[in-house]
């Protein structure tokens, strides 16, 4: 007897106030939390979603064709994120098994990324040396792979350039509209991790000329960790085939489950993975609470904290990671930062350490009083002998 799924539209919900947001995060009453870099807090509809969906597990009577159609309704809200459509939309739990998805399509050539990348964007490409690709990783200067640096190494001849919008590290951003422009010039793929900015900076993919748009979910977006998204263009879709073909790769998946052939589905869903239901039952909500928001009322939002914040540690003598475009992230240089980290801690200021930067990110759910707590912590610190000022 076939199974029938009836799939979601993906309706959001009404529309929230961005000024009523924070109300949404219970941590933000405990902690000045400002390490969205490395992963959300739990909004409450998210984690309502989640604990709904362990309650019918617990019960016995849970609808695992319901936690598979909340995965497949996230693929409208996040084409509408990147401005594409649904049908060129895949399911991943990594952007490493997205990266490499793709990365198994190419035919050898010079492939071009930053050699500061996170590794989810850096060795998926690296791997293709061994089938004879010539790999150029673009240096980093003071921490930061500049825009400039990026497009002088995008020579006729380059396959594919991989870039991230936002760097993990420092939170330096690259202007995304100088390095597609060139990617047209030499007619060289162009593959975008957002993990660092979707969900919290607008996006584009069609007048940026993105050829791929990957993003894990658990940071901007507001989902729990194992969920992430690759948007393809739809003249590039068929050149990519899963790399683990499975039961999600053929046309109607949920009518039989057993034997031959294997002829997969049209669209990007045959790229799937298959499914680690509860990420995907908070994707669901986290992303719906997104397109509840303005998103330029969101961006607005996170680029002037974090300007505020950026313009006020400079005054305080702090140097800062350099900066091109402005950026939700910043990073302060400091001498001992992981003692910084824990003394901030302390005082319930959570930010994270990336080698010698203290990294700190603004999302729409902060406001001015986490700016204002942050900075305070820091001049408490140095007051306490514990100055954390580069060159003090």
């Amino acid at each position: 007897m076939a199974l029938l799924i009836a799939w979601p539209t993906g309706q959001t919900n009404a529309r929230v106030d961005p000024s009523e947001l924070r109300s949404l995060f219970p941590a933000l009453s405990q902690v000045t939390y400002l390490n969205t870099p490395t992963a959300a807090i739990a909004a409450a509809p998210v984690l309502e979603a989640v604990r709904r969906a362990e309650e019918d597990w617990a019960s016995g009577r849970f609808d695992w064709l319901g936690w598979e159609a909340d995965a497949h309704a996230t693929r409208p809200l996040f084409a509408r994120l990147v401005g594409g459509r649904p049908e060129g939309v895949a399911l991943f739990a990594s952007v490493a098994e997205a990266a490499a998805t793709v990365a198994a399509s190419l035919s050898p050539g010079r492939i071009v990324v930053g050699s500061r990348e996170f590794r989810s964007n850096l060795f998926p490409w690296l791997d293709l040396d061994r089938r004879g690709f010539e790999i150029v990783e673009v240096p980093a200067s003071d921490g930061v792979v500049s825009t400039e640096a990026f497009c002088s190494a995008l020579r006729p001849g380059t396959v594919l350039a991989a870039v991230t919008e936002v760097q993990s590290s420092t939170g330096f951003r690259v202007s995304l509209p100088e390095i597609a422009a060139r990617c047209r010039q030499i007619g060289a793929q162009l593959f975008v991790n957002l993990t660092q900015s979707l969900g919290a900076l607008r996006f584009d993919a069609e007048p940026c000329g993105a050829d791929y748009v990957a993003a894990h979910g658990y940071k901007w977006l507001l989902a729990p960790r194992g969920a992430t998204w690759l948007w393809t263009r739809a003249d590039r879709l068929d050149g990519l085939r899963p790399l683990a073909p499975s039961w999600k790769s053929v046309e109607q998946p949920f009518t039989d489950f057993y034997g031959g052939p294997l002829r997969l589905a049209s669209e990007a869903r045959r790229l799937d993975a298959s499914l680690a239901w509860f990420s995907w039952v908070g994707a669901r909500a986290a992303l719906s609470l997104l397109a509840s928001l303005d998103a330029e009322v969101l961006e607005r939002r996170c680029l002037g904290l974090a300007a505020d914040f950026r313009r006020a540690a400079a005054d305080r003598g702090y140097r800062l990671a350099p900066a091109e475009v402005p950026s939700q992230t910043l990073a302060l240089a400091v001498p001992d930062p992981e003692a910084l980290r824990t003394r901030l801690s302390e005082r319930g200021v959570i930010a994270s350490v990336r080698g010698s930067w203290l990294r700190l990110g603004f999302h729409a759910y902060n406001d001015e009083s986490d700016v204002a707590t942050a900075l305070e912590a820091l001049d408490a610190d140095a007051v306490r002998g514990g100055s954390q000022v580069a060159g003090t």
